[in-house]
């Protein structure tokens, strides 16, 4: 358990008083300054992601509906027993809570992305007969209203009325020459209740009535007259009635109180409750802070720390410097850390920042650190800081701090975080270093994570040299003489005591004496330390500079890789504006050949020649459209995509061809095509388009037109495409030659080659007939189609 002096000494109640100032009641205030460290480790991550929960919904523009509100607690107490009945202010004090309850509630009802929030506020209900009951019957101060009910509302317009007549006879009176003659002033008042006028002492028995005071000088006498005592009474009567009434609705109020008492009195604790986490979540928000990782792996990890109320005091005083963040990391193969540093260097700072940053954590609060920040479980936090010398108990500052130490050997063990200040200082050094090394060793045998600063070199060296533990130091600028407060683990760090008495004003010749006392060795071995850590801070800066050229080296590879993906997609673009406008002309080329063949059905053959010869030169002209769309808009196909076996287009030959060799140093390509190899630059190669030397000498062929046309096609190892182009010429020049039937061999294979050559077939104005081939002729590998 972790006690409530090591909660002092790291100021842990002064935290919680600056929290609970962002309370909206008594009782929540009360809460807050009640937190303690919490043992579960479910609890610490609940209360954790409660408080994110609210500080998700604040930064949502949509806080929770808090507003001040009275402790009702005390009140529930008091109101328990049957027939009691609260005074007005305290029943007063109810509306403002069930107002912010029935705002809570109606708030949260709906809210499924709130998990945590959800289930705190599951039995919220608000109480809404309750609050309105209240809020008509009774004012903020207390008043009971005349909406209370119709029965005070009609006694009270008539107690007004009753007290109006009785005002307006005795200004008469007053008025009356024959009355007025004996009275001291003119003023209406009461006395004791009851409606008086000032009459002087010595005409007291001149003006017939019932005297109900007197004043201090005793010069007046304050007489109600006997005109108005059966108006006056009357009133009594009414007032009386009144009160009864308020009574009874006091009653009510309280009955109706007394039996939702018990459900009243939770869902306040549980609005004081959500009133706390509000507090932890306003006090995160202002400092910026994130919830750590909570877990029992036994490792302290601080990243980019910063001590809360060391924050808080520089901003309080606008100091312009910031604070220079904390990183530090203890656990698994080193379990012990002694800092040690210049004074007033920050090794105080840097363990009370471990310390107080580890009690928030298990309290469940918000840290000053980053979120990847690692807190473990733990049973006891003991600390040994701080001068606690006593005259009274005979201890002195050295007797004080062993004591301390022998409390926290008892305890130790692999569940505790141990913080110590100053180790082995308050005695002979030599001695000290002994005792405090020793110490070191014993705590670490115990498993405890242990943070402990101090001065002496011999203990530096001990950490040096022993498994587990690790020197850390307090960085110190060497030119300024001034500490940098910026912890460096893994090397230790000298005290600059000389260098600091120096720079507060020390007499030059008393520092070089104390220089040729403090002996050569020790000279040396401050010397070896300093060149170090100048060595180190070279080779940071190297490291630095480095880390810097890789970040530009990485932003121009971003920047590359930017452009090559803005290149494909602009190549992407290009080939689709082709690919569009290709299908445009197929389109149109499309429509114009159906126009022709719709034309050969109505003419004779020569006629059909000529119409044939028309549409050969439409195909043609579209060829060579397509060509110049594809050589205008083809981008360069990227060498880095180009393998051995591809098929490229050759731009400088017009054809495709086969890559043989791909030669990415010289950026060259060795490529076949119509048995022809030849080498080309990659800049020459772009996106196959399907022209080959064996398709552009069938184009010859057909263009020749001989009177020898063949009656035979062969159509294997085509693409469905390439076939029915190189079928519809040969269609059209088997009609012209007066052929009267024609063989197309397509093969077997899988039969989609076939299928596509009938489907074309079918319906085609040339065609007549079309079947499958006879045994003889080829089978299902061949197609025979009589012409027309």
């Amino acid at each position: 358990m972790i006690t409530d002096g090591a909660l002092k000494l790291l100021e842990f109640p002064k935290l919680l008083r600056i929290i609970s100032s962002f309370s909206h009641s008594d009782a929540s205030r009360k809460a807050v300054l009640g937190i303690l460290p919490l043992s579960r480790p479910e609890e610490i991550r609940e209360r954790l992601a409660q408080v994110e929960e609210i500080r998700r919904i604040s930064a949502e523009g949509s806080p929770l509906r808090l507003s001040e509100f009275s402790d009702i607690l005390p009140l529930l107490v008091k109101v328990r027993p049957e027939g009691s009945v609260l005074e007005t202010k305290e029943l007063s004090a109810f509306t403002p809570f069930l107002a912010v309850l029935s705002e809570i509630s109606l708030q949260l009802e709906e809210r499924e992305d709130l998990p945590y929030l959800k289930e705190l506020s599951l039995p919220l209900t608000g109480f809404p007969v309750i609050l309105a009951l209240l809020e008509k019957s009774l004012d903020s101060e207390g008043n009971i209203l005349d909406s209370a009910s119709p029965l005070l509302s009609e006694l009270r317009a008539r107690v007004r009325r009753s007290e109006s007549r009785i005002a307006k006879r005795l200004e008469e009176m007053t008025r009356d020459e024959r009355v007025a003659v004996f009275l001291q002033d003119t003023f209406v008042t009461q006395r004791s209740g009851r409606w008086v006028i000032p009459v002087r002492m010595d005409a007291k028995g001149q003006v017939p009535g019932v005297v109900h005071d007197v004043s201090r000088s005793g010069e007046t006498a304050f007489v109600e007259p006997l005109a108005i005592i059966g108006l006056s009474n009357e009133l009594e009567n009414l007032l009386a009635e009144q009160k009864a009434e308020e009574m009874r609705i006091l009653r009510d109020i309280c009955a109706r109180i007394r039996a939702a008492a018990d459900e009243l009195g939770a869902q306040f604790r549980i609005i004081m409750h959500l009133d706390l986490l509000n507090s932890v979540a306003c006090f995160a928000d202002q400092l910026r802070m994130q919830s750590p990782q909570i877990d029992d792996s036994g490792v302290v990890r601080l990243v980019n720390a910063r001590h809360p109320l060391l924050f808080l005091t520089y901003r309080k005083n606008e100091r312009k410097e910031d604070i220079v963040p904390l990183d530090v990391a203890l656990g698994g193969d080193n379990t012990v850390m002694v800092i040690t540093g210049s004074n007033a260097g920050g090794k105080t700072i840097a363990i009370k920042t471990i310390g107080l940053l580890q009690l928030m954590a298990l309290s469940g609060i918000p840290v000053p650190a980053d979120s990847s920040s690692r807190f473990p479980l733990i049973r006891e936090l003991l600390i040994d800081m701080g001068d606690e010398q006593s005259i009274e108990n005979s201890l002195s500052t050295f007797s004080a701090h062993i004591s301390n130490i022998s409390g926290i050997l008892r305890k130790a063990g692999p569940d505790t975080i141990v913080l110590i200040d100053e180790l082995g200082t308050g005695t002979d050094p030599e001695e000290g270093a002994a005792l405090a090394c020793a110490v070191l060793k014993e705590l670490k045998a115990r498993g405890a994570l242990l943070f402990a600063t101090t001065h002496l070199t011999d203990i530096k060296g001990f950490v040096h040299r022993t498994a587990g533990m690790i020197n850390a130091s307090m960085e110190f600028d060497e030119k300024t003489l001034s500490p940098l407060f910026r912890l460096r683990m893994g090397e230790p760090g000298q005290s600059h005591a000389l260098e600091i008495a120096k720079r507060y004003g020390l007499p030059a010749g008393i520092i070089e004496s104390a220089k040729g006392l403090l002996g050569g060795i020790r000279v040396e071995f401050d010397n070896l330390i300093a060149d170090l850590n100048a060595k180190r801070a070279e080779y940071e800066k190297a490291l630095k500079e480095l880390s810097q050229e890789r970040g530009r080296i990485e932003e121009k590879g971003r920047l590359l890789e930017e452009r090559s993906r803005e290149a494909e997609r602009r190549e992407k673009e290009i080939l689709a504006k082709a690919y569009g406008e290709a299908s445009e002309i197929i389109v149109d080329t499309k429509r114009r050949m159906h126009a022709f063949l719709d034309e050969l059905k109505k003419k004779g053959r020569e006629k059909s020649r000529e119409v044939i010869r028309e549409a050969d030169s439409v195909l043609r002209e579209t060829d060579r459209k397509l060509r110049e769309c594809d050589a205008s808009d083809a981008g360069v196909r990227p060498l880095d995509a180009v393998k051995e076996g591809d098929m490229v287009f050759v731009r400088s030959i017009g054809y495709d061809a086969s890559v043989i060799e791909v030669d990415k140093k010289h950026n060259r390509l060795r490529v076949r095509s119509g048995g022809i190899e030849i080498e080309i630059p990659a800049s020459d190669a772009g996106v196959r388009k399907g022209i080959s030397v064996e398709a552009r000498e069938n184009a010859s062929l057909e263009e020749r037109r001989d009177a020898t046309v063949s009656s035979r096609i062969t159509l294997i190892g085509l693409r469905v495409d390439e076939a029915l182009s190189r079928l519809e010429p040969f269609l059209n020049h088997a009609s012209l030659a007066g052929l009267q039937e024609v063989t197309i061999i397509h093969g077997f294979g899988s039969g989609i080659l076939a299928r596509a050559v009938r489907e074309h077939l079918e319906g085609h104005p040339l065609v007549r007939t079309f079947r499958k081939g006879e045994r003889q002729e080829g089978a299902a590998g061949v197609t025979i189609a009589t012409l027309t």
